[in-house]
């Protein structure tokens, strides 16, 4: 057996036998180097329409919900105004975004809460922004995490899929998957780290037909499931 064959094997070794720990801080390392910058992906400017732009990004590309909010957001974009602008006509100028009908009323009602329980403004709390019509856990998340500064880590399907592969979650639910990556990753990184991820599932590790010469990270450190899903 040669030199090479014996460094493949001891590398393939070392890697069969590296901790979560061990495999969260190569990921820390090698997204930091690809990633220095994260621009959060949705136009906005404030928390009010970030919250909106978050919203309208369920089931939709971060690239239409782009394309829609500078229409809506030149109608409205206070909760002031946006009260006085009627569903149907939100429904009308987001409904490419798909599931018009529920994102228009959920718009439509939680201006009049944020003006009537929060003095027009977007509350910094986890919970308040749980109770808003059409925000859960992961778009209250983001909220928290880009217009506030606080450490948050909302799971997307990009991170849901990429926390499987390397094996940093068992994977049973996105629940699950946030907790894990929590106790793996430092706080202080979870608000930076969360779009690294993103932005390496979209640019490297996509959900079908990953590439093992593009998608290096799952190559390195992924399960034998994910390793043999690489073409």
């Amino acid at each position: 057996m040669n030199e090479s064959s014996l460094a493949y094997i001891n590398f393939s070794s070392s890697l069969e036998q590296m901790t979560k720990k061990e495999k969260a801080h190569y990921v820390i390392t090698e997204l930091e180097k690809l990633y220095p910058e994260t621009p959060v992906p949705l136009d906005h400017w404030d928390a009010y329409t970030l919250l909106i732009a978050v919203l309208l990004s369920a089931q939709c590309t971060d690239v239409r919900v782009n394309q829609i909010t500078p229409t809506l957001f030149k109608r409205a974009s206070r909760p002031q105004d946006m009260i006085n602008v009627s569903v149907e006509e939100i429904r009308d100028i987001i409904k490419p975004c798909g599931l018009s009908p529920r994102k228009s009323q959920a718009i439509y009602d939680l201006s009049h809460i944020l003006i009537n329980e929060h003095n027009g403004e977007v509350p910094a709390d986890f919970e308040a922004l749980e109770r808003l019509p059409g925000v859960g856990h992961k778009t209250a998340s983001v909220v928290m995490s880009q217009a506030f500064g606080v450490p948050a880590f909302p799971v997307d399907t990009h991170i849901h899929r990429l926390m499987i592969r390397w094996g940093l979650t068992s994977g049973k639910n996105v629940e699950e998957t946030e907790r894990d990556a929590k106790k793996l990753f430092p706080e202080n990184l979870w608000n930076k780290l969360h779009l690294q991820i993103i932005f390496y599932g979209r640019s490297h590790s996509p959900a079908r037909s990953p590439k093992k010469e593009i998608d290096y990270i799952t190559a390195t450190i992924g399960t034998k499931k994910a390793l043999l899903e690489l073409k």
